[in-house]
C-alpha cells in the first residue's frame, strides 16, 4: 500500500480510479485528479508547498515532485505523462505534455500544452516552453515545432497506455489474499 502522509495539517486528496503503487509516497498538500497512476518509488512531496495534478496523469517510477517553500508549486494539467526518474521541482506542465525519462525541470518552468521535453533534459528555472514544441539537452533548448495532432496522438496514446497498465495491477492486486490471510512458513 502506498505511503500517504499528512503534514502541517495537509492530507493528500486522491481522485477516483487512481492507481498508487505499493511504494509510492504522497505527502502533504497534494491533490491528484481522476484516473491517475503514481508508480513505484515515485515521491510527491507536498510538505513545503502545493502539488496539483489533473486527470489521467501518470507519474512514472522513481520520479520526484517537490516545491520551493513560499516560492514555487507543481501544477500538472490533464493527460500528462511524466517519465521514469523525472525531477519536477516547482514547475507547471500544461495539458497533453510529455516529460521524458530522466529529465529535470527546475522552479517556475512552464511547459506548454502538447510540448515534449526530451529524455535527460535539464530545463533551467524560469524557462517557458511554448506549446507544441520539443526541447532537449543540458541545458535544455528549443529543438523543433511539433504538429499539434501528432503531439496529441503520441501523448494521449502514452497516457492511455498507463491507464491500461494501472488496470493490470489493480486486477492482480484484487487476486492477492489480504495480508491477514497469508500464512508464514
Amino acid at each position: 500500500m502506498a505511503l500517504i502522509k499528512s503534514v502541517r495539517g495537509f492530507t493528500p486528496k486522491i481522485g477516483e480510479n487512481c492507481y498508487l503503487a505499493d511504494n509510492a509516497t504522497i505527502i502533504g498538500d497534494v491533490t491528484i485528479g481522476r484516473d491517475c497512476s503514481i508508480w513505484f518509488n515515485a515521491v510527491l512531496r507536498g510538505d513545503v508547498n502545493t502539488i496539483r495534478i489533473g486527470d489521467r496523469v501518470n507519474i512514472q517510477d522513481g520520479s520526484v515532485l517537490h516545491t520551493l517553500y513560499g516560492k514555487s508549486v507543481v501544477e500538472i494539467g490533464n493527460d500528462v505523462s511524466v517519465g521514469h526518474n523525472v525531477t519536477l521541482h516547482g514547475a507547471r506542465v500544461d495539458d497533453c505534455a510529455l516529460i521524458g525519462m530522466g529529465s529535470t525541470l527546475l522552479d517556475n518552468v512552464v511547459v506548454g500544452e502538447g510540448a515534449i521535453v526530451a529524455a535527460g533534459a535539464l530545463v533551467l528555472a524560469n524557462t517557458v516552453i511554448e506549446p507544441y514544441t520539443m526541447w532537449g539537452g543540458v541545458p535544455a533548448h528549443f529543438i523543433k515545432k511539433i504538429d499539434p495532432q501528432q503531439s496529441k496522438d503520441l501523448n494521449q496514446r502514452t497516457a492511455n497506455g498507463y491507464l491500461m497498465y494501472a488496470d493490470w495491477f489493480r486486477e492482480e492486486d484484487s487476486k492477492q489474499p489480504s495480508p491477514r490471510s497469508r500464512v508464514n512458513i
